[in-house]
């Protein structure tokens, strides 16, 4: 039989077309091998993943379930039946076809990798991690188990791990360009821009040179304000003929690139588009808090309030589901609140050895959405200052001094200098782990709750500088309740504006209180006077941080990120 008519043939360059995402020329070679043997398996089977890329789950759903029936003891089909049931919702259905098929297949990376995202889909988050973490285990190089892994752990706020598990990518097998943009990607959204910056650069010149595109490299140029690639490269992706214009993830990266580019007409017409035909309301916050951001800046305030509402009852169900935390738990930052300083302990407080103010981080903190990220890069603009991301080492030199067994703030006098200078060794290790400190330069730790660490801050670098951005009560509670927070305590914190108002006045009430028994070196900020007297407000600023002037101060680089919502890596 010749070769362009032999189902043979013809299966196995549908495969290879399928592998070079030759969508179409795959489905026409599947579908001349099926009019010569309409039950060839080699043929259904591409055609089933044919079907599944396509998006077509329930004809890809009839495929599999025959070649389950042709060939019932064949473990692949299973587990592709399991992965196209998948996307229709039949979780139980799935998970019985991939048990079938580990029963007669036995474990394979690949199949923990889609049990893994089943449980992704179903917002079991635990079960998720503990697959990937056994599919990495038998594939320890694979670079797309590796990032779907991570990402599953950023989802849940587990981004130490999720760090560590991408941690040297480069020496990775299956490094595509799609995968390294997903790690680029994710590394930024982490906040860990040195780490970030190989990839980047990898994933910009295999862009500038024309190599292959997609939605997720789309992301990166957007997070990274690179809005002129981003759209040209939104531009390539859409004219690719496997890409249907109807795509959800397509309209949701297309709204997000337009809002940036100020389009919010558009971005609303996208997201509104998408939102019909979104019906998982525990993920649908992911598109009402931009369409909530739109709809602001178009002065449509009440439809605004009314898709900030709803996102928020999505968040919350959603980390009730997933992470099992309840909208009655308290947030740990707020907590602290509960109990102050004791005079008397405060008076024994010694520590000879305690580092100086040059060499003493600048602490910027505040209650959230109150203009510390302004006071960031006016800072960072200095030669002598750097700042680093948000980041949660303050409260990891809490946990330090719990696992003492010193109860905080009450007996922080216990601390011996030994145990003092510990603990702030690894506050630093922590650090330099984050950001490379030039000799001579001070370090800005920028994390508005650690507002509620006034007196951590004062027992563990007595000479610090801690600056307190605030930010009329009206502005802030409203600026923090239009915010996706990603952090399950914030989201909970800002999930009403009641809700909200209480946890302002504690946190207020408490620095207040403590603030005089402390005495420690601080400086409270106004956002709207830093605004309005700007040049004013940051010489006083410099004044109080013994900095030499310098006139950068007063021209900050522009590089704070748009915050985004990642997604589960599809593997196919």
């Amino acid at each position: 039989m010749s070769a362009a008519y032999d189902p043979d043939t013809l299966a196995e360059l549908a495969a290879r077309d399928l592998q070079d995402q030759r969508i179409a020329e795959a489905e026409s070679k599947c579908l001349r091998a099926l009019s010569t043997d309409r039950h060839h398996r080699g043929a259904l089977n591409v055609l089933g993943m044919v079907l599944h890329a396509q998006g077509r789950h329930e004809d890809a759903v009839r495929v599999f379930n025959a070649l389950t029936q042709f060939e019932p003891r064949n473990a692949q089909y299973w587990g592709n039946l399991g992965t196209a049931l998948r996307p229709t919702r039949r979780y139980d259905a799935a998970l019985e076809a991939y048990d079938r098929a580990l029963e007669l297949g036995g474990v394979t990376p690949d199949l923990l990798y889609n049990i893994g995202v089943l449980h992704v889909d179903r917002n079991d988050y635990e079960s998720a991690c503990a697959l990937f973490s056994r599919a990495v285990g038998l594939a320890p190089a694979d670079a797309g188990l590796r990032l779907a892994f991570a990402q599953c752990c950023f989802d849940i706020m587990r981004n130490e791990e999720a760090v560590a598990i991408l941690e040297d990518w480069p020496s990775f097998a299956g490094l595509t360009p799609q995968i390294i943009a997903g790690i680029a990607h994710l590394l930024v959204a982490m906040g860990e821009t040195r780490r970030a910056q190989p990839a980047v650069a990898r994933v910009l010149e295999n862009a500038r040179s024309g190599g292959p595109t997609s939605l997720r490299l789309v992301r990166l140029l957007e997070r990274t304000n690179r809005l002129s690639e981003a759209r040209d490269t939104l531009d390539r992706v859409k004219a690719r003929p496997e890409i249907s214009s109807a795509d959800a993830d397509l309209l949701l990266v297309e709204a997000l690139l337009a809002q940036r580019e100020g389009a919010d007409e558009e971005a609303c017409r996208l997201l509104s588009t998408v939102l019909k035909h979104h019906d998982d309301f525990l993920r649908r916050h992911h598109l009402l808090f931009p369409l909530a951001k739109s709809l602001d800046a178009l002065g449509r305030y009440e439809e605004a309030y009314v898709a900030l509402e709803e996102a928020h009852r999505s968040q919350v169900a959603f980390l009730i589901t997933a992470l099992g935390k309840q909208p009655t738990e308290g947030s740990p930052a707020i907590e602290l609140a509960r109990d102050g300083c004791d005079p008397g302990d405060i008076a024994s407080w010694e520590d000879p050895g305690a580092p100086g103010v040059e060499d003493s981080p600048i602490f910027i903190v505040a209650f959230p959405r109150s203009g510390t990220t302004l006071l960031e890069q006016i800072l960072d603009a200095h030669p002598l200052l750097r700042s680093m991301d948000e980041t949660p080492f303050l409260k990891q030199a809490l946990e330090d001094v719990r696992a003492r067994g010193v109860r905080y703030p009450a007996e922080l006098g216990k601390l011996s200098a030994a145990q003092l200078l510990e603990i702030r060794d690894r506050y630093w290790h922590h650090v330099r782990g984050k950001v490379e400190l030039q000799p001579g330069q001070r370090l800005v730790d920028k994390n508005p709750l650690n507002m509620m660490r006034l007196p951590l801050i004062r027992r563990l670098f007595p000479h610090a500088r801690t600056v307190l951005a605030v930010r009329h009560p009206c502005d802030t509670l409203l600026s923090c309740f239009q915010q996706q927070f990603r952090a399950p305590d914030l989201a909970l914190i800002c999930r009403d504006l009641p809700t909200l108002a209480r946890n302002f006045r504690t946190a207020f009430d408490f620095w207040y209180a403590q603030l005089p028994l402390l005495k420690a070196a601080t400086l409270e900020l106004r956002y709207e006077t830093l605004v309005a007297d700007f040049a004013a407000e940051v010489r006083r600023l410099a004044e109080f941080l013994l900095l030499p002037w310098d006139k950068a101060l007063l021209a900050p680089a522009e590089r704070a990120p748009k915050a985004i919502s990642a997604r589960p890596v599809i593997r196919r």
